[in-house]
Formats: structure tokens, sequence, C-alpha cells
């Protein structure tokens, strides 16, 4: 047998739990092995119900009674009896009937959960249980726990896997024995023994280091290559013109932040150089990213160069295409839009100016990837938002240039450091970490659904002075399965009753794009005074006459959304406000306190990071297949260590085809995170 052997051939797999492993994604061996746990049970430690005290505890009992009954909709709660020779106590579990089956037979379980004051009684909430006959015998009793993917029990992992044995101990090695020695690493073998059968928890906590540094490497080395082969591009030489840029800078109705004028500096810098720039630009709400962008493309255009920035949303491109207009055209550089509602003759129009030149700057949405656009002399490009594209948008666009163009990734949703080191570890990274003078920290607070009242009357006071708010739900319709708040309830309730002497209108993006563009227009020029919306407004609507962000159902979103959607206030001089209504009346959670006590968005990101994972930070198309089954993006210390090993792989110039199970996993790394 060997790693690529069918899983059917193992000891103890028949068709059914074949079946089962099929489903979970798992064909051979070899995937098998890699299936590692998500977590471990400790039940080395067993007390007696007579001896329970609050906190996680391990007990050792069989279940005389058990019931599951509805609470409300979406939730039902399973109590149980749970005794041993010295007394009872209660058990609890949310949303698992399926212990009711599992606890019937009446045999020993081990039970291990938190023992804790609830419902004004002391119960052990939400135990593991494990049947003492399917314990393994070792007197430790770590048991490792598998994700349950299609019914597929953890029991069943764990005795199959013990058949397999044998096999993991002759794992072959698979990074270069040299990082090994360096970093005191496990063997492969060692590390993945300690994971399926630890004996102790440093067994444990030595497997994960050693599987993290691995994951981890694999993904700064396909960084480092790709910074390599981008080092061997021939790029657009753009110099540098000091009086350019400086009549630029003059005309701007404000002063650049020092972060604005360190960034274009460096952007500057890298059009000089004789390879095509690759540069992230990553900035808070509100920061004046499109200002450095806009000098860099004026630079450009005196040298002859065209422009273009793709942005994810119609609203988003307008927006950019206004500012860079009211920018650039003083000094006589073009800018045109180009979207999906730019239509006839007006498209054709547009295309031949793309492609005569006679268009400096063209800012669009995927519009600018069709292959009707050809453009003149395409030097720069830009990529807004750039984790909403997949890879293969942006390669097309900058496949739009005879040479490799210089490209500016931007992005409002700041980038924790570890994630820049690892995903982006083949960018240059620069960093606008300053708000515009005179802008106001934005006042956040969270409420109770209870004190509504009071707080509409907040609001009203704001649209007394002139000012203007946003009021954000979640959903759309009215849906009878959930308790959300619908966009279109509440439109309908804050008209007819709570602000029916404001001006409202309703946002969502089952509107057509010509009405969604007529809404923000009367919301931009003051003709609304609440705005009631879906997350459409989350990226691109600049009106800094609006001041106060009321979120509906706060609870649901999620940190980073939370920070974007914040980011549509305090756009202005005026002081602004985000209030975050609770959608119960229950404590709030860890992620609102974190918004409350928090404006800055690299704090909120690392904290975000450490909630959630990589997840939307990198983007929705890619994250997926980063493939980290141990290793997180927060652990600064384990990421700068796979990053010196890294580099010095690369500078010894060692063969990676040496490393066959290496190389594969590194060249489908080099394919995700490229962005050339």
């Amino acid at each position: 047998m060997n790693l690529i052997s069918p899983l059917e051939k193992v000891k103890g797999v028949g068709a059914k739990t074949g079946e089962q492993f099929a489903l979970a994604g798992l064909h051979t061996v070899g995937e098998l092995i890699d299936f590692l746990p998500r977590a471990h049970e400790d039940f080395s430690e067993v007390v007696a119900i007579a001896d329970i005290h609050p906190g996680k505890m391990t007990i050792k009992a069989r279940c005389e009674k058990i019931e599951t009954r509805p609470v409300r909709r979406g939730l039902r709660i399973t109590t149980a009896t749970l005794a041993d020779d010295s007394g009872k106590l209660q058990a609890v579990w949310f949303n698992q009937p399926y212990r009711e089956t599992q606890l019937k037979s009446g045999e020993e379980f081990y039970f291990s959960g938190e023992f804790e004051f609830n419902y004004n009684k002391y119960q052990l909430t939400n135990p593991s249980a494990e049947k003492v006959s399917d314990m393994p015998v070792q007197t430790d009793r770590l048991l490792p726990v598998y994700r349950a993917i299609k019914g597929l029990k953890s029991q069943v992992v764990r005795k199959i896997l013990s058949e397999l044995r044998p096999l993991i101990t002759m794992l072959p090695e698979t990074l270069p024995a040299e990082i090994v020695k360096n970093e005191k690493l496990l063997s492969r073998a060692d590390a993945v023994l300690g994971m399926h059968f630890p004996k102790t928890s440093e067994d444990i906590a030595r497997g994960r280091e050693r599987l993290a540094f691995e994951e981890l490497f694999q993904l700064l080395l396909a960084s480092q290559l790709n910074r390599q082969e981008n080092a061997k591009l021939t790029g657009w030489h753009i110099p540098f013109e000091q009086t350019i840029v400086a009549d630029f800078v003059k005309l701007l109705p404000f002063d650049l932040t020092g972060a604005q004028r360190r960034a274009a500096w460096d952007i500057i810098q890298d059009f000089e150089r004789k390879t095509p720039m690759n540069r992230l630009l990553q900035g808070d709400v509100g920061s004046g990213k499109t200002v450095v962008a806009g000098l860099a493309a004026r630079q450009a255009a005196h040298s002859g160069f065209q422009t273009a920035l793709m942005a994810p949303t119609e609203i988003l491109a307008s927006q950019h295409a206004e500012t860079l207009a009211t920018l650039l055209t003083p000094f006589g550089v073009t800018v045109g839009l180009l979207t999906g509602s730019v239509k006839g003759t007006a498209r054709k129009t547009l295309y031949e100016q793309i492609y005569n030149g006679s268009v400096d700057v063209v800012v669009g949405t995927h519009a600018l990837i069709q292959d009707m656009v050809k453009f003149h002399k395409l030097g720069f490009v830009v990529i807004d938002e750039q984790h909403r594209f997949g890879v293969k948008q942006r390669q097309q666009l900058l496949g739009k240039s005879k040479h490799m163009p210089h490209l500016l990734a931007m992005t409002a949703t700041p980038i924790p450091r570890s994630l820049a080191l690892t995903v982006y570890g083949e960018l240059d990274v620069s960093i606008l970490d300053e708000l515009p003078k005179g802008r106001l920290p934005i006042k956040t607070k969270i409420w109770s659904p209870n004190s509504q009242a009071q707080l509409y009357e907040l609001v009203d006071a704001e649209l007394k002075q002139g000012r203007q708010c946003y009021v954000i739900c979640s959903l759309i319709d009215e849906n009878a399965d959930n308790e959300i708040k619908s966009v279109t309830a509440e439109y309908k309730k804050l008209q007819n009753s709570i602000f029916k002497h404001r001006r409202i209108g309703l946002l969502h993006g089952k509107l057509k794009s010509e009405e969604k563009d007529a809404v923000m227009t009367q919301f931009a020029k003051n003709e609304l005074d609440i705005l009631v919306s879906t997350t459409v407004v989350e990226v691109g609507v600049d009106v800094p006459n609006a001041t106060v962000m009321l979120i509906e159902d706060a609870d649901r979103f999620g940190l980073s959304q939370l920070h974007q959607l914040r980011g549509r206030v305090g756009r202005s001089t005026h002081q602004s406000y985000c209030y975050l209504i609770t959608s119960g009346s229950s404590k709030p959670s860890p992620r609102l306190k974190e918004i409350e006590k928090s404006n800055d968005g690299f704090y909120l990101a690392e904290v975000d990071l450490k909630m959630r994972g990589p997840g939307e930070i990198y983007g929705r198309a890619q994250h997926g297949a980063l493939n980290l089954q141990i290793a997180t993006l927060s652990d600064t210390k384990l990421i700068a260590r796979a990053q010196k090993e890294a580099k010095l792989f690369v500078s010894r110039g060692d063969d990676l085809l040496q490393y066959k199970q290496l190389a594969g996993q590194v060249e489908q790394y080099q394919r995700l995170t490229t962005l050339n």
C-alpha cells in the first residue's frame, strides 16, 4: 500500500464508509493522512460529578434522561440528565438534536465541556461526547477531532487512520534537510504522527509548528519566486519631471498628508526603474488613495502614456472618474469613463479615443478587459479594491500593453502585516495611515433595539442641522424564516412613522443601474435626508454632508464590513457618528466591542484576521485555495522564520525540483498569488 492507493484497500473501509470518505473529498490513503485534526479533546483529567466546579471539565457518566425541544424559530435545545456513582447533573446542547440518538444506548461516555451558570442553574454546556468503549487504550486520552464533512464522524476517521499508522511512520520528508535542521523542526512523519496519535500536548504543539511552518514556507517561497520573475521583466520608463508633479500638488485645494507624499514618491521612483512597478497602496477609508493615483497618472500622461483604472462597481468607477477629471482636466489630461451604462455611439467613440490615444486616463469596470478595448500606449494600470477581481481579470488588463505596464493595486481594506508578507509577498507596499487634515474621528456607539426611540431623536437632531443619514440593513425583502430587518420593510417603517417628515430614499442591489445612480445622485445633491440601503454603499460613495451611519442588526455583519460602512461618514470637517443596533438585547459580541473601541482600520484588520482568517481580506475567489490547514496568518513569529528560510533558499539558488511535493504546492501558489 502507498499514498496513492484508494481508501477501499484499507482494512475496515467497506462500500458505505468508502462512500462517506468520497463525499468528504477523501479518495486516497495520502488524502486521508493529510486530513489533519481541527482540534484535540483532552480527556486525561476526569472528575466525579460530586467534585465538579465551574470551568472546562471532563466527566465519565451515562445518560439517564434526554429530550429535545424547539425554543424559537431556528433554535432547538437538547437537555440531558447525566449520572455517575457520585451524583447527577444536567447537560445542554444547542441545535444538536442527534445527541438523543447517540446517548440513548445507556453506555458510558466521556463528556467534556464548560460547566457554567446558565439559565439560572449550573450545567455542562455543549459538551463533546465520546463512548468509553471507543476511546483508544492509552493513558493520555488526547483525542483528535476531525472536521465533520457530509456526516463523516471523527471516530470513523480515527479507526481507519490507526490502520495506516505504519505507513505514516515512513512518510517522506518534504522540506530541505538543512531547513528542518536550522529551524529545529520535527520530521514530517513525526509531525503527522503527533497530530493523529498524540501522547502528550507537546506532541501536538511540535507537530503543529512543523506543519504550519511548511505551509507558510510554501506560500512565502512562491512569493519570492514571483518577485524574482518580475525582476526579469522590462517595463516602460516614465521619467520623473519635478515641475509637473509640483504644479499638480500646488493646484490641489488641500495639503497632501505625509503618507500621501511618501506613497507618491514610491510610485515615481518605481516609474523610473527598468522593471515594472508591482505595488500595493493600502489606506483606510477616506485616506486619499485616488489623489495619489491621480498624481501618478499626471506624470504618466506627460510622458505620453495612458492610465487605466479598473474598479469593481459602476458607482465606484464613476466616483473615481469624477475625482480624476477634477484633478487632471486643468492640465489638459483627458479622462474617459467606460462602464456597462455607456452604450451605442458614445461607447464606440470612446473605443476609438482609447485606441488613438486622445483619452489619457480611462476609468472603468470589467468593461475595460473586453476584447474591443485596445489602448494606444498603456503604461500605468490601477486596480482598485483589487481583492474583488480574480487573477485572470487582473492579467487581462495588464496584457493590453506591448510591455508590462506599471501596476498599482489599491485597497481600502487595511491588510494586516502578516498577510502583506505572505499572500502579497511579491508586492511592494505603500501605506496611507493618516487622514486628511480637519477630519474628526467618528464617534461609534452600540445601541440596544430597546433604546431605538432615544436614538432616532439623536438622528433627527443631526438632520435638523442639515446633515444626512445612512440606514443600513442586510436583506432586501422580508423573509419569514429569519428575524433580520429587510431594507424594504425598514424603508416603509421609517417613511410611514418615525421619519415621515423627512425625505427618504431606498437603495439595494436589485435596482437597475440607472435607478441606483438616480437615488445616489439625489442623496449626493442633498435632495434626500435619509438613505435606507443594503451594503451596496460600502464602497465608493462619497457624500461629505452625510454624518450619521446607522446599522441595523450590526452583529450580523463582519468586522471589516462594519469598518467599511462606517467610512461612508466622517468625510468632512463635521462631527460624524456610527450607531450599531444589535439584533437582540443580549450583550454585544467581541466584534462590535472592537469596532466601538477603535477607528484604526489596521488594528481592526489584525483583529479580524485572528477572528475570521484571511477570507475577505484576500479575496473571495482566491482565499479558499490557500489550503492552510494548520498555519494561521496571524502567527507573525512563524511567518518571520519561514520568510527568512524562503529568502535563503532563493539566494542559494537551490533546485526546487529536487523536492517534488514542495515544488507542486509552490507552483500552485505562484499561479494563485501572482498579479503579473
